[in-house]
């Protein structure tokens, strides 16, 4: 049965895999916003900032950058799974021999490979605006699975928004709160320098744990009590996020 089930979602991963390389666009558009942000957050306004310390800006806010980067992402997934619902894929799935769970998986599993790609010219954009890191290859393998845990947590958020829309605009709007909810946290600036009511909001919300766990991961200072704040943030969005979505997907082809 789990040799099934891995059969039909690697199947299913390859088919949403070649729709990504016949439209390349997708990656290229994800991508295109954040080094956009990237460029007027450094050049135009980043010598306006006083992060506090003597870190180049580019080195503090490019953990930020990496989450808006997934963030944008993810809503290609929204949008591709409620194409396929609506193009009626699904239920020539149902009359096939394939197992039901592949077929979420198979979108799942391609958005965190597109995303992963996206994040890596991201990287590769801000190396070449300056962005240096002495992080051990341990530090690098932590980031890569803080991003990871990130990718799955909001994908599953996309797959309940692609399932539950009822137009395609509904269905990758979703994401717009994700993409802003980084600019209210410690990403670009410090939140001490924010009124009282916002810098509580910031440092209780989700996204500054995270920023700051990549920060000091990338700049080889212990994490603190951060990186436990920032899993616990993960792992509960995406169990209940996956419930929510295994669900609302029992519902759909019921």
């Amino acid at each position: 049965m789990t040799t099934h089930v891995l059969g039909d979602t690697g199947t299913l991963t390859g088919r949403s895999l070649r729709h990504i390389l016949r439209s390349p666009d997708t990656i290229i558009t994800t991508a295109v916003t954040p080094i956009a942000l990237m460029l007027l957050f450094v050049y135009v306004l980043g010598g306006a900032i006083n992060t506090g310390s003597d870190e180049s800006y580019i080195d503090y806010m490019l953990p930020g950058i990496l989450l808006i980067t997934i963030a944008s992402g993810i809503a290609y997934t929204a949008y591709r799974l409620f194409l396929d619902l609506q193009g009626g894929i699904f239920e020539r799935f149902q009359s096939m021999p394939i197992a039901r769970s592949s077929v979420l998986w198979a979108h799942v599993l391609t958005s965190l490979v597109a995303n992963l790609v996206s994040v890596t010219i991201v990287i590769g954009v801000a190396l070449i605006m300056g962005f240096r890191t002495g992080a051990s290859v341990g530090a690098w393998l932590a980031v890569a699975g803080i991003l990871i845990l990130f990718t799955l947590a909001l994908t599953w958020l996309a797959v309940i928004a692609g399932l539950s829309a009822k137009t395609v605009d509904g269905a990758s709007a979703f994401s717009y709160p994700l993409i802003f909810l980084p600019f209210i946290s410690s990403a670009f600036v410090p939140t001490e320098s924010m009124p009282p009511a916002v810098a509580w909001f910031a440092e209780n919300q989700p996204v500054t744990s995270i920023v700051n766990t990549i920060r000091a991961l990338f700049a080889e200072q212990p994490v603190g009590n951060d990186i436990w704040i920032a899993l616990a943030w993960l792992v509960g969005i995406l169990i209940a996020a996956y419930a929510f979505a295994i669900a609302a997907y029992r519902r759909k082809i019921s």
